[in-house]
């Protein structure tokens, strides 16, 4: 159990949430991220858990890197800080588990890079989110450039990162950069309930994952066959013949599946 982030479960079967706690603002430093990376790693190995919730409390997600650390950094510092940040977002992004974040407050920076690594962001009324780092004179580097382009498109992206302003709750729904918006107090728990919803699926769920990461940036043809190797690998668990038994002795929608 790290100091600043731990793994806590029991909000729902099958549902972990990876949290973040490191008062005041949870600033993403050497040791969170170190933390991160360590928790990730872990929970990539977990197969009783089939979802993860990042959280960082109900005040604040994470309100962007811990700018004191950038002090006096020249070009080899931040290659390896960047570096440092993205491995640990990717693995966040890789995991096998449905990853949902339930964001309260700011999600700056480095913060809304770890949001866009998950597949959901479910937002607070009064959520902030952004790519400030324009006006450090400097520009993101824990994936912010290229997920942000990719949820919102190049030209709104380019809008959002030259300018470094801020996106509130609305606006982040409306372009794609959140799932949808809740009131404040109840988006960890809105965000828990979609991780269960997800945890009632077969373990085809995650081979659909793997299937569109995999593929996302193959040339169709390479990507249709990453398809077909998942689609082919659902026929060896027990699910798709649960699944497929249920269907045609009671019709679609009605199987219980295991995980399996």
């Amino acid at each position: 159990m790290g100091e600043f982030v731990r793994i806590e479960t029991g909000a729902a079967k099958g549902v972990a949430t990876l949290r973040l706690d490191r008062p005041k603002a949870n600033a993403l430093n050497a040791q969170l991220m170190a933390e991160l990376r360590e928790a990730v790693d872990e929970l990539s190995g977990r197969t009783d858990i089939r979802a993860v919730v990042i959280w960082g409390g109900p005040r604040v997600f994470a309100a962007g890197a811990d700018i004191s650390e950038f002090s006096g950094m020249g070009v080899d510092g931040a290659r390896e800080l960047a570096q440092r940040f993205n491995a640990a977002f990717r693995a966040v992004e890789l995991l096998p588990q449905i990853t949902i974040c339930a964001v309260n407050g700011y999600a700056l920076g480095g913060g809304c890079e770890l949001a866009m690594a998950a597949e959901f962001r479910l937002i607070g009324e009064g959520a902030v989110l952004g790519q400030p780092e324009i006006k450090l004179g400097i520009i993101p580097g824990g994936g912010g450039t290229q997920r942000l382009s990719r949820l919102v498109g190049i030209t709104r992206a380019k809008e959002l990162i030259y300018s470094g302003r801020n996106v509130w709750a609305d606006e982040a729904v409306s372009i794609g950069l959140a799932s949808g918006a809740y009131p404040d107090d109840d988006v960890y728990d809105e965000a828990i309930k979609l991780a269960a919803r997800y945890c009632e699926g077969p373990a085809a769920v995650s081979l659909a994952k793997k299937a569109i990461l995999d593929g996302y940036s193959l040339p169709l043809d390479d990507a249709l066959e990453v398809e077909i190797e998942a689609f082919a690998a659902c026929f060896d668990t027990e699910d798709a013949r649960i699944g497929v038994a249920s269907f045609l002795d009671k019709g679609p929608g009605r199987a219980t599946f295991t995980g399996q």
